[in-house]
């Protein structure tokens, strides 16, 4: 268990830019994969995208709008977000789990996520 922490969720318009950051409150993330997920008002959680040490995946609805890096020296993962729309607006929260195959499930650690609120 690693305890998350995320940060930049704030109200923005449709086609701005803005990064949202997920650390480890003094733990360290470099043993972990690190997914981000988003949950809509009235719909379930979904994947938006994760990133391992060899590898990044990220779901069809932002792909080429949504980058996920890391931050070795600042212990974080960033998720920027680029030309959002409406539909993005959601609670994204950061997960972690031990190095997997699979990257869009599995996660045992989560963070409480900010919101991010989409106008048109």
């Amino acid at each position: 268990q690693v305890n998350l922490v995320e940060s930049g969720g704030r109200v923005v318009q449709a086609g701005d830019s803005l990064t949202l950051t997920c650390d480890a409150n003094g733990d360290t993330l470099r043993r972990y994969s690190i997914g981000w997920f988003r949950q809509a008002p009235g719909k379930d959680r979904e994947f938006v995208a994760a990133i391992s040490w060899i590898t990044t995946v990220d779901e069809d609805s932002v792909k080429g709008r949504f980058t996920l890096s890391r931050d070795n020296d600042k212990n974080a993962v960033h998720l920027q977000m680029n030309n959002v729309i409406p539909e993005d607006t959601a609670i994204y929260s950061c997960a972690a789990q031990p190095a997997s195959s699979d990257l869009r499930s599995g996660y045992g650690s989560w963070g409480q996520g900010p919101q991010v609120p989409v106008s048109s």
